[in-house]
């Protein structure tokens, strides 16, 4: 689930570079913890998404809450995140805001070198003793949002919407023939168009 990479760009000493200096507010000190639990409360926004230089979508607004809970030989971090992202409607192809809402938890158990165990673990060094949740935070957004993802009804792109139903029309057999003198509805459609006229008929 994890990439292996990120994690050691957030949090590893050694990969330490410039962008560690903007993100290291979301770095929570395991060893530091002096209760069995402990609670974080993160506003991610556009400047958040451009600073991890991600691809699929680099503005939105989001609340997350992080719960950690220290067990007798791991820690319990449960996410909690609600707002929105922008993104590209499947549809028009206009730029979008997606709800997001998403409940996650990572276990985080400490060992030799950082390590993504699977199973949503994640083993850290223990003779640092903490990590850096901003990479957690973006994979669980990106999640959370919806494989297909349209507008709401009637807000897509009018003169987009138009170009698609103009090509979504009957085609035009250009023939000679006389003999060949079907209606234009009679003419069948290109099956090349079905997914996006199935889009616009859920409109």
């Amino acid at each position: 689930m994890f990439y292996e990479e990120n994690i050691l760009y957030l949090c590893c000493p050694k990969y330490k570079c410039q962008i560690l200096d903007t993100i290291d507010r979301y770095i929570i000190d395991l060893k530091a913890l002096h209760d069995d639990n402990a609670h974080f409360e993160y506003n991610v926004n556009d400047d958040f998404f451009a600073m991890l230089d991600t691809s699929e979508f680099q503005k939105g607004v989001a609340h997350v809450s992080v719960d950690v809970k220290k067990l007798a030989d791991s820690f319990d971090i449960n996410f909690q995140i609600n707002g929105q992202v922008v993104v590209i409607c499947d549809r028009c192809l206009d730029e979008m805001n997606q709800e997001v809402s998403s409940t996650n938890r990572l276990r985080v158990k400490f060992g030799s070198e950082y390590t993504d165990a699977g199973d949503d673990v994640v083993i850290v060094p223990e003779d640092e003793g903490s990590i850096n949740v901003a990479w957690f935070i973006y994979e669980f957004i990106a999640l959370a949002i919806p494989i297909r993802h349209v507008h709401a009804e009637g807000d897509c792109n009018p003169e987009m919407m138009q170009k698609l139903k103009s090509h979504l029309s009957y085609d035009v057999v250009e023939d000679n023939d006389s003999s060949d003198d079907l209606a234009a509805s009679e003419r069948p459609m290109d099956p090349r168009w079905n997914d996006l006229k199935n889009l616009l008929d859920n409109n």
